[in-house]
């Protein structure tokens, strides 16, 4: 039998049924409002319960600032919007000192007020459009869940996430996220053209009079009790060994990858993306109903989690191949674990 390495105290079975039938609820309210979408709908959820933050990427019009924004219409959070552009700055979206008059005293005094990234979920809309050093500004606050203006620490409230949305056609007078950077989110969550039955669906629910009403149901201390919940998953040695085998596959200069990888592959995936396949996989696993991760949660991760974390040399992008078909190589090169534990 495979050794494991719980990470906590045992998951209650009542937690879990909480946790997957809110998930069920969760996606039967965004699909009325969402048609098809539900790969993009659930890898959404399932950063959230992991503590992670989005990068959705997509061409206009498929509805990602719409799905976030009815994403927290479900929650008891609050919510804000940032258009990114060119002229926006960092003091624009974490807050500024200004100058107010002391009521009390009579003098004036500096006084701190609050940017659009103090609230619980925040859509980024076009990341890619506002130059580097306020999107580093928004990347510190994902990463550090604070700000800082005036030589004040400011804590973010909690929980925080940051869905940020990247047009891929459009380039011209844009700022492309370094790849360093797109490496703070957990997920980049390819929103792809719908199909045509999808399609003819949502021409019709968008042209008619009606309006879908949505019920929340989630605050923030729930949110936190249930990514509590998710840390508490079992993780069996041996999907230890298989995400470590999986994402050093990645790496052009380890030993023993595939012979085509040092070809197709400049720079692999860091240990940032062994951390989140597990947390991926654990949140997969418990918003099915189990509390043990499998492999092949750890495969339905696999592309939201590395396609941002691998660079492609020349000679693949003259051949047209791209990350998911790189990661759909190594799923099938790396050999699936048996039971046994090994490291």
């Amino acid at each position: 039998m495979a050794q494991s390495t719980p990470s906590a105290a045992p998951v209650e079975a009542q937690l879990i049924k909480e946790l997957a039938a809110t998930y069920e609820r969760m996606s039967e309210q965004i699909g009325k409002v969402i048609i098809g979408q539900k790969t993009v709908v659930e890898q959404l959820l399932m950063a959230m319960f992991s503590r992670g933050h989005c990068l959705l990427v997509g061409v206009p019009g498929l509805a990602k600032t719409l799905l976030v924004s009815t994403v927290a219409k479900i929650l008891h959070l609050s919510f804000k919007r940032v258009q990114f552009t060119p002229d926006l700055m960092p003091a624009d979206i974490t807050g500024t000192d200004i100058l107010q008059d002391d009521p009390e005293t009579g003098r004036r005094r500096f006084v701190f007020l609050p940017g659009p990234l103090f609230a619980n979920m925040i859509l980024a809309d076009e990341i890619n459009r506002t130059p580097p050093k306020t999107q580093a500004a928004l990347l510190e606050a994902m990463q550090e869940h604070h700000v800082t203006a005036g030589g004040t620490t400011y804590r973010l409230p909690e929980p925080f996430f940051v869905l940020a949305t990247q047009n891929p056609i459009e380039q011209e007078g844009t700022y492309p996220l370094p790849e360093a950077q797109q490496d703070r989110f957990m997920f980049n969550i390819r929103v792809d053209y719908p199909s045509r039955a999808e399609e003819i669906q949502i021409m019709k629910a968008t042209t008619g009079a009606g309006k879908p009403e949505l019920t929340p149901m989630l605050d923030g201390q729930q949110i936190m009790r249930f990514q509590q919940v998710v840390r508490q998953v079992v993780v069996a040695d041996h999907i230890f060994a298989y995400v470590a085998d999986l994402v050093r596959s990645t790496r052009p200069k380890e030993k023993d990858v595939p012979k085509w990888v040092p070809e197709l592959v400049s720079w692999g995936a860091g240990p940032r993306a062994c951390q989140y396949l597990i947390l991926g996989g654990k949140t997969r696993a418990i918003l099915y109903g189990r509390v043990h991760v499998t492999t092949d949660d750890i495969k339905a991760v696999a592309l939201p989690v590395l396609r941002h974390r691998i660079m492609t040399t020349f000679h693949a992008d003259a051949d047209g191949i791209t990350t998911d078909d790189i990661i759909k190589k190594l799923l099938e090169a790396t050999p699936v674990p048996l039971e046994k534990a090994r490291l």
